[in-house]
């Protein structure tokens, strides 16, 4: 295709087509992530149980320990021999051959944010690994008609691109996802003619960019709703119609699940979700942050929670993508051993980052079993624990990332993605 010469005033015309006649451009300034395509087939689905899911209540019982450590629950077998989880995961223990669970997890955090989960860090803007997955696509050059790190849920918990800039967000998609694609009033022939006079517009406001780079990511955004609008593929992945009825029934009301296999099916190497509760007490406070009533609200939350899994982790088996997948579900803390320790509150279990959970599954991980332990109340790891950091070295090498590759920040000063780049060894 022939570019014609453009004057000043066709170039400006050509940046008013690009705004005006590409409106997912607008959403993808907002929200969006460099388009790039998976890495070596390799793909994350990451769940957040945001609020301190309770590690003594769902994965890690102690059935011995005095009745106000151990709680109600009681622990159940799974079809793995010697590891017993919640009688409320009842579809968990049949399938605990697929997953493992790390038990001697430590975590930094006080509070209920996200920035441990998705970078190893509580601070110093470090990017979420969605994001730093979006650079390196980048910079390698490669595209697709999807963006590579997806959010599903509540934009106040997604992981951030910290120093890597807007460039390399998440795109969330909301309400708008069904839009994607282009136009039938719209010819593919006229999209590539858009492109080539944006390739032009580009060349001139390059030499106006500012030095944050603002104008470099709007150029991303604009070239990934090209990307986007060319194919059905994007719109496709979020429609979860073309599921059988049947599938999406096993999955239960968290669609977030069900939507996250089919984009990681379509080639979203990073995918992270905050799945919502539903019909739960409002005093359950609608996520896992349960200081009080912590077995009501957890009798209310778990049933879901166990079925959406349970959905997840078969429906990868059955379609030949547990080695290609990997599933981490994991919330920022575990919580008190002991009940009730919180003035005020009824049976209800405080923040306890000295413990908690990781749930591993797919990934060609080593799974079927229970890695690390706790001591007999649940109070802290045995040994040397793992952290944040050693989970997503895990989750970098599944995708083929060196986690002391290292990245130039706001400064210019190479950093490392990890300072303890061990991942969890039992289980690769």
């Amino acid at each position: 295709m022939n570019t014609p010469h453009l004057s000043r005033r066709s170039v400006l015309t050509a940046g008013g087509l690009a705004v005006g006649g590409l409106t997912l451009s607008d959403l993808l300034r907002a929200r969006a992530a460099q388009p790039a395509p998976r890495t070596r087939g390799k793909s994350v689905i990451m769940v957040y149980l945001n609020g301190g899911p309770s590690h003594m209540d769902m994965y890690d019982l102690k059935p011995d320990a005095p009745a106000e450590y151990r709680g109600e629950f009681k622990p159940i077998q799974t079809n793995v021999t010697g590891l017993h989880i919640s009688e409320h995961l009842p579809l968990h223990a049949k399938i605990a051959d697929k997953f493992a669970i790390i038990r001697n997890m430590k975590f930094e955090q006080q509070g209920h944010t996200a920035p441990e989960l998705y970078s190893g860090f509580l601070r110093g803007n470090r990017p979420a690994f969605g994001s730093v997955v979006s650079k390196l696509r980048a910079d390698a050059g490669v595209r697709a008609p999807l963006p590579p790190y997806v959010y599903l849920g509540d934009a106040n918990h997604v992981g951030h691109p910290g120093f890597l800039g807007k460039a390399h967000e998440a795109y969330i998609p909301g309400e708008k996802a069904m839009s994607l694609g282009r136009s039938k009033a719209i010819t593919l022939a006229q999209l590539g003619e858009r492109r080539e006079l944006l390739k032009t517009f580009d060349a001139v406001k390059r030499d106006f960019d500012d030095p944050k780079g603002q104008r470099a990511s709007m150029d991303s955004f604009t070239s990934q709703a090209l990307e986007m609008m060319t194919t059905d593929v994007a719109r496709d992945a979020f429609d979860l119609s073309k599921e059988p009825a049947k599938l999406r029934e096993q999955y239960g009301k968290n669609t977030e699940y069900i939507t996250a296999r089919r984009l990681v099916e379509a080639g979203v190497p990073v995918v992270t979700i905050t799945p919502q509760n539903h019909g739960v007490p409002q005093k359950c406070n609608g996520q896992w942050d349960h200081h009080d009533h912590v077995f009501e609200c957890l009798k209310s939350i778990l049933p879901a929670y166990d079925r959406s899994v349970y959905a997840l982790l078969t429906d990868l088996h059955d379609r030949g993508l547990s080695d290609d997948v990997a599933v981490v579900i994991w919330g920022e803390m575990g919580r008190t051993p002991r009940v009730g320790t919180q003035s005020g509150t009824t049976g209800g279990r405080d923040h306890w980052p000295q413990s908690g959970f990781a749930f591993l599954a797919g990934g060609g991980f080593t799974t079927g079993q229970a890695v690390g332990a706790t001591n007999a109340k649940g109070e802290r790891p045995v040994g040397i624990p793992y952290t944040p950091q050693n989970v997503l070295a895990t989750i970098y090498r599944h995708l083929g990332i060196d986690p002391q590759t290292t990245l130039p920040d706001h400064s210019g000063r190479p950093v490392y993605l990890l300072d303890d780049p061990t991942p969890i060894k039992e289980v690769m």
